[in-house]
C-alpha cells in the first residue's frame, strides 16, 4: 500500500544503512528476538536493534531514532497490525515488516492494505532472509521519501507558475486596457471604439437587433481653453466624460475620438432609447457645467451639442457609415444654434463634417 505523499518528515534524516540501519524489533519470544539480534549484527557487521518484548515498550520508543520495525503479529498486549497502527499514527512514514508464523494469504493482504511494508513468514531458513528484507524495505522507504520530495517541489513549481501566470495575464489585461482607453478621461480611446462598433454592427446584423451611435462636441470649449487655460479644459472634458458613463448600460461604450468630441456605443437600442439617453446627457450635462462655469470665475459656458443614428432608422452599410451619419447629425444641431439634439435624417442634404474620423484600427 503506497503512503500519502505528505507523511514523510524532513525532520527525520534519511538513514545511513545499510550499513547500520536502526531496528525496532517488536518481539515477545526472548530466544527468537536473540536470533533475530545476531543475524542482523552478523550482516551488518554491529548490532543496532531496539528490542521491546510488548507493544507498550514499543510505543515508548523514540521513533525518530528508528529506521524500520520489525514486529510480530502476535502480542501479549495486542496483535501486530493493532501495533502497526499506532506505530504509524505516531510517525506514518515509518516502514513496518510484519513477522508472522502464518504463511496466510488473506492476513499479508490485510497487513499490507494496512500500511504495512512487507511481510515475512517464520518459515524455512526465513532467519537468512532478514537483512535483505530489511534493506530491501529502505530502500523503498528511500524511494518514496525521493518520490515525496519531488512531487512537493512539482507542486510548489507549479504553483509557483500558476502565480507568475495570473500576475503575467493581470499585466496583460492592464496593457491591453491601457492601450484601449484615453489617457485624459479614462474613456475609451478612437482605436477601441471602432473595434467595439465593429463587434457591435456584427452581432446586430446576425441577430436582428438595432444599434445607435450618439456624437456628442462641448460647444464653446474652445473659448473655456483660451480664456480659463488648459488645465481647466482638461476638468471640463473629464467632467463630461463622468456624464457619459453614468448614463450608460454595462453593455454601452463611452469613447472620446479627440478633442472635444466623444461618442456613445448603444448595442441593442433604437432610435427613441437613443434619443431618450441624449436628452439625459444634455441635461445633466447642462446642470453640472453650469455648476462647473461658476467655480471657476465664471469661465465661458459650455453646452453639448448631439447627433443620433441608428441602424434600423437609416441603414448605413458599415461602421464607418454609421459615425459619419451621427457626426451629419451633430453638425446639423451645431448649425442649428448648438446645445441642442438633432437624429439623421436619410432625405436631409449632405453637409461637410467639422470633424474628422479617420478609421484607425
Amino acid at each position: 500500500m503506497t503512503q500519502p505523499l505528505d507523511m514523510f518528515d524532513d525532520s527525520i534524516p534519511l538513514p545511513e544503512s545499510p550499513a547500520r540501519p536502526r531496528v525496532l524489533l517488536i518481539e515477545s519470544d526472548p530466544e527468537t528476538s536473540r536470533l533475530y539480534c545476531e543475524v542482523l549484527a552478523d550482516h551488518f557487521g554491529e548490532q543496532n536493534v531496539t528490542v521491546a518484548s510488548t507493544l507498550g515498550q514499543a510505543l515508548d520508543t523514540d521513533l525518530s531514532e528508528i529506521d524500520l520495525a520489525l514486529c510480530d503479529t502476535q502480542l501479549p498486549d495486542g496483535t501486530g497490525l493493532e501495533a502497526m497502527d499506532l506505530l504509524l499514527r505516531r510517525r506514518p512514514d515509518l516502514p513496518v515488516v510484519l513477522v508472522t508464523a502464518e504463511g496466510v494469504y488473506e492476513t499479508a493482504a490485510s497487513a499490507i492494505r494496512a500500511g504495512a511494508y512487507d511481510y515475512l513468514v517464520k518459515a524455512g531458513d526465513y532467519l537468512f532472509a532478514l537483512p535483505v528484507v530489511i534493506e530491501k524495505n529502505l530502500e523503498l522507504w528511500r524511494t518514496r521519501r525521493e518520490n515525496s520530495r519531488l512531487q512537493q517541489e512539482l507542486a510548489q513549481t507549479l504553483h509557483e507558475l500558476q502565480v507568475k501566470n495570473q500576475q503575467l495575464q493581470l499585466i496583460v489585461q492592464r496593457l491591453e486596457t491601457a492601450a484601449a482607453t484615453d489617457d485624459l478621461t479614462g474613456l475609451a480611446n478612437r482605436r477601441a471604439v471602432y473595434r467595439a462598433l465593429d463587434r457591435a454592427m456584427a452581432d446586430a446584423q446576425r441577430q436582428g437587433h438595432d444599434l445607435s451611435c450618439v456624437m456628442i462636441d462641448l460647444d464653446g470649449f474652445k473659448q473655456l481653453n483660451d480664456k480659463a487655460g488648459h488645465p481647466v479644459g482638461d476638468e471640463m472634458l473629464k467632467t463630461a466624460a463622468k456624464v457619459l458613463e453614468a448614463n450608460c448600460r454595462r453593455s454601452d461604450l463611452a469613447g472620446r475620438l479627440g478633442g472635444d468630441e466623444m461618442v456613445l456605443v448603444l448595442p441593442t437600442a433604437s432610435m427613441g432609447v437613443a434619443m431618450h439617453v441624449a436628452k439625459r446627457l444634455l441635461d445633466e450635462f447642462e446642470a453640472v457645467a453650469t455648476a462647473f462655469c461658476q467655480k471657476h470665475d465664471n469661465a465661458p459656458k459650455v453646452t453639448m451639442s448631439v447627433g443620433v443614428a441608428s441602424l434600423r432608422h437609416s441603414k448605413p452599410a458599415d461602421p464607418d457609415a454609421l459615425v459619419a451619419q451621427a457626426d451629419h447629425a451633430l453638425y446639423r444641431a451645431k448649425q442649428a444654434g448648438k446645445a441642442r439634439i438633432v437624429s439623421y435624417d436619410p432625405n436631409a442634404p449632405t453637409a461637410p463634417s467639422t470633424k474628422s474620423h479617420t478609421n484607425t484600427r
